[in-house]
């Protein structure tokens, strides 16, 4: 197959272990369940853009591997056991050396994500070049990164790590570019997380916010005893 110029990289680790800090919540399943249809979510949004930007997942679950191959997405293992920022680069490095010009990588945990939103944050790195990002919702993680060549700046994910990224591409001598998305900054990590996910999708059309429906939560009631 002839490869393309530009990857998408989504990086999902094991998803039986995954949301730990939803564990006042949802039981283990529940979290694991949730993992899958956020998922889902996310490579439903990617799929119809798959020609001009194809998409790679960076994992070794298997629940992760069935779904890519649904979506006819391809999987690598590169850098999978590191962690988010581990795979991210395991991913971009791959894309390096098969010659690919630039890459973009989002979370399969963005379960609002649209596919206007992701053609929107190709279109404004294309513009650009260079380094393009869209902020969580709380202006401190980075939900989507743009970086062309893919390796042109160095990525490190977390809880805070919007502003070093918008640092580190200075540093690398290019000028980011800051894209905001509704889809794209929600995330789902934490109680607070899942009402607002709820709030947003009042009318259930991801996948996440129907299940988390079907096992009895709103955005009300999901409240937890534990302070924060």
């Amino acid at each position: 197959t002839l490869m393309s110029a530009f990857w998408i990289i989504v990086p999902v680790k094991d998803t039986s272990l995954s949301k730990q800090r939803l564990g006042d919540l949802l039981s283990q399943d529940q979290r694991r369940q949730l993992a899958h249809v956020m998922l889902e979510d996310v490579l439903e949004a990617i799929a119809p853009l798959r020609e001009r930007a194809p998409c790679v997942l960076v994992t070794v679950d298997d629940f992760a591997r069935a779904c890519a191959a649904r979506y006819g997405m391809r999987t690598i293992e590169d850098g999978a056991h590191d962690g988010h920022t581990g795979a991210v680069d395991g991913g971009r490095r791959r894309l390096t050396n098969e010659g690919a010009r630039g890459m973009l990588t989002m979370p399969g945990d963005i379960p609002l994500v649209t596919s206007d939103e992701i053609a929107g944050v190709l279109d404004a790195h294309e513009r650009s070049r260079g380094f393009t990002i869209v902020p969580a919702g709380d202006k401190k993680g980075s939900n989507a990164v743009a970086c062309s060549p893919p390796l042109a700046v160095p990525l490190r994910f977390g809880d805070n790590s919007f502003y070093p990224h918008l640092d580190a591409a200075r540093k690398a001598g290019i000028e980011p570019v800051v894209q905001e998305f509704p889809g794209i900054a929600t995330d789902v990590d934490t109680p607070d997380d899942v009402r607002r996910l709820l709030r947003r999708d009042p009318h259930a059309k991801s996948r996440a916010a129907r299940y988390l429906q079907s096992i009895g939560l709103t955005a009300d009631t999901t409240t937890t005893e534990t302070v924060e």
